[in-house]
């Protein structure tokens, strides 16, 4: 009886080892399938995104992908820093006001214009590269801001753009690039539609056009740019922010950055110094509140000459402007690049320094 009981039960076993081994066949078969179907896919999805990058036409608006531009932001990351370049300040009568600049290297210049609540002092990790790159680099502080003079009137765009061009031509210049971010934008616009001869190329960042860009953001809405009207208030935003410079100023710097670290602490106090001088924040003001007139200005060169020809590369942070940049200035010039670049608020400068070196190597090359 014994006997019969374990024949049963070892036959049992036997038969149950030979299903499982059957059932996990069956699994596997299954798990190798589904696995071979998975990298199928993923290499017809990696031949599809690499075919349209490889079609990618360089002149047209396009986004770069996070992990592109982390790559390009450590590439040319030179150890070469301000402590090995040479640049020298210096102050010189242009227009009728005493303009600061800063001016070092030897070859093709590079005029950088900076925007607010900024100075010069926007492109200190940017000159060294160019420098190092061959090129002259001249860096003023536009009219009211930094060191230079503070007057009553002038800072309508046309008029600030003149005294660059007064400053290149008083250097022994004549065919420039520039680089210009937010108010320096629109300086850079009224430089070349004056002088289109005298520009070779242009790379703009994160900033709009009045008259072709600037009223539609002011407007009421949650994504509305507040600032731009309050600061077009004659007298009020001066009295309100006298004493207070480094809460108002610090409130931009943390909240048009994506990366608020990329201001740092050494430059926020460079600016909240300068943008406490006598006179200083009304300088600032003025470029606001000369926005109508300068929208004036931008539409009568639109009207009156074609589409500025000279290649213009515009690049908007994505927690910035966006594409909004690129659009503006498709509106005045048939040869606009434009580039948005993800994780990246409005100071792009600071922001993603080596990656825009690299493309403003690439671009002015």
């Amino acid at each position: 009886m014994k006997g019969i009981i374990q024949i049963k039960v070892k036959t049992k076993t036997e038969n149950n080892f030979n299903d499982n081994k059957k059932e996990d066949n069956k699994k596997r078969s299954k798990v190798f399938l589904s696995a071979f179907i998975l990298v199928i896919c993923l290499t017809l999805i990696t031949l599809s995104l690499s075919s349209t990058i490889l079609n990618t036409n360089y002149s047209s608006s396009f986004f770069v992908y996070a992990k592109e531009q982390s790559e390009n932001d450590n590439v040319n990351n030179k150890t070469t820093s301000s402590d090995t370049i040479e640049y020298t300040h210096h102050k010189t009568l242009v227009n009728g006001i005493l303009m600061h600049y800063v001016i070092g290297g030897k070859g093709d210049p590079i005029v950088l214009l900076h925007g607010w609540p900024e100075t010069w002092y926007e492109w200190r990790h940017i000159i060294p590269q160019l420098i190092d790159n061959n090129y002259t680099v001249i860096a003023p502080d536009l009219r009211g801001l930094g060191d230079s003079e503070k007057p009553q009137t002038g800072y309508d765009k046309k008029t600030v753009a003149e005294d660059i061009y007064q400053l290149v031509k008083k250097l022994g210049y004549s065919k420039v690039y520039l680089v210009a971010h937010d108010w320096g934008g629109p300086v850079a616009y009224s430089y070349s539609a004056e002088h289109p001869q005298d520009v070779r190329k242009m790379v703009i960042l994160d900033t709009l056009l009045p008259g072709f860009g600037v009223e539609e953001a002011a407007k009421f809405s949650p994504n509305g740019i507040w600032h731009l009207s309050f600061h077009a208030v004659r007298d009020l935003p001066e009295k309100l922010i006298d004493g207070q410079e480094d809460t108002y100023l610090n409130w931009f710097y943390d909240h048009y950055s994506y990366n608020q670290s990329a201001i740092t602490s050494e430059a926020r106090e460079e600016y909240i110094k300068q943008y406490s001088k006598p006179g200083a924040l009304r300088a600032g003001f003025e470029y606001y509140r000369a926005v109508f007139e300068d929208a004036e200005q931008n539409k009568e060169y639109a009207a009156k000459q074609k589409l500025l020809d000279m290649p213009i590369l515009t690049i908007g942070g994505e927690a910035g402007l966006g594409n909004l940049t690129t659009t503006s200035f498709q509106k005045i010039a048939n040869n606009v690049t434009g580039m948005t670049l993800p994780n990246t608020g409005h100071f792009i400068p600071e922001e993603r320094p080596h990656f825009l070196i690299k493309q403003i190597l690439e671009f002015f090359k």
